[in-house]
């Protein structure tokens, strides 16, 4: 049997029960807003379209073969927004097909630094060899931090790092105390995040901003926050469907397993139907792997991996680790007995002096 109250008390009795339900959702709703928002830390850094055009050209111009014209910045891709570039110097490392190079960017008031991606005869080679990359290394002084060794070797165990810390050194020498922004695509974009974590741990040096292009995963989730609180002025700009960050694969059901980007990425992708089309580029969360930004669609292009914001990310040529050198290059480049090169910029004022004086190109 129910029994009814008088009207007057049924009247309180459902506004005291809306009450309670409009201050569950307020409060539900709240709960929901912390977890939205709990990987929006504010110490990460804010995007800044500008900039990622400009370092997105020089991570174009780094790929370049011919290491006259890119050590004396007359390339084709040596122009543009990347015009009066002042390098420090250019480091190949023959042996394990690595290239990146220091200099000063006076209208970024910044030493930029760049590496160079992938140099094979297929690219799809090493994309496919990605799959299959675990996480067999702890990062130094990083407890439950992993790494891939190939990732972590390419810098950490080759010519480049010396030379890059040396040149940094150099730059400082003879513009001052600048900032410091690290760059690259693809393979590079790694190496680009393992510099500039390098650079800080390892060197105190203070504002260090690091921005990559199509980067892979490079660690895991322990790498990932430990990163992203030493090197927050970081973002990862990912394109559309690029396959490349969505490798090395994340498994989410398995958090602390898996392989797990740092945050803060810049998803570029085109919205809209027809002739209205445009890119938008969104900024993603501060978890690194925002559901909602490129691991919302398939990563199956390599197309959108080789072109962002218009300029080709890629060697003129698919090649062996091929390098174009003559022969005013060899006498002014400083080698190795393995063919590691270092042209520096001392060696490059002294070439342009004594050309300028009558030398002739041989």
């Amino acid at each position: 049997m129910v029994i009814a109250g008088p009207p007057e008390y049924m009247g309180k009795r459902r506004l005291f029960i809306l009450a309670i339900f409009v201050c569950l959702f307020a409060f539900s709703c709240g709960r929901e807003l912390m977890a939205e928002h709990k990987h929006a830390d504010n110490h990460l850094t804010a995007y800044n379209h500008s900039l990622a055009t400009i370092l997105v050209e020089y991570a174009s111009a780094v790929y370049m073969s011919d290491l006259t014209e890119l050590f004396t910045w007359t390339c084709s891709r040596c122009s543009g927004l990347t015009a009066g570039f002042d390098i420090i110097e250019l480091l190949v490392d023959v042996e394990h097909c690595l290239q990146s190079f220091v200099g000063v960017a006076k209208d970024l008031n910044a030493i930029v630094i760049a590496f160079r991606g992938t140099q094979e005869h297929s690219i799809q080679n090493w994309i496919e060899d990605l799959y299959w990359k675990q996480l067999d290394i702890n990062y130094p002084g990083m407890p439950d931090a992993m790494v891939h060794h190939g990732f972590y070797s390419a810098y950490h165990n080759t010519t480049i790092r010396p030379g890059i810390l040396n040149a940094v050194e150099r730059a400082k020498q003879y513009y001052g105390d600048l900032n410091i922004i690290v760059t690259g695509h693809s393979m590079g974009g790694a190496m680009a995040a393992f510099c500039g974590l390098d650079l800080v741990v390892n060197t105190e040096a203070k504002n260090v901003q690091v921005m990559t292009f199509g980067q892979p995963r490079v660690g895991n989730a322990a790498f990932a926050s430990y990163y992203s609180q030493l090197v927050p002025n970081t973002i990862r700009v990912t394109n559309d469907h690029d396959i490349v960050p969505h490798l090395p694969p994340y498994y989410r059901y398995f958090p602390q397993k898996t392989y797990h980007h740092f945050p803060r990425e810049v998803w570029l992708h085109n919205i809209g139907v027809g002739s209205l089309v445009y890119e938008v580029e969104k900024v993603c969360d501060g978890s690194g792997e925002d559901p909602d930004c490129c691991r919302s669609v398939a990563g199956n292009s390599i197309a959108d991996h080789l072109v962002y914001f218009g300029v080709e990310l890629m060697c003129e040529t698919w090649r062996s680790c091929g390098i174009v050198m003559d022969s005013l290059a060899k006498e002014y480049g400083k080698m190795d007995v393995k063919g590691n090169i270092v042209f520096s910029r001392d060696s490059i004022l002294r070439m342009k002096t004594e050309t300028n004086t009558g030398g002739d190109r041989m």
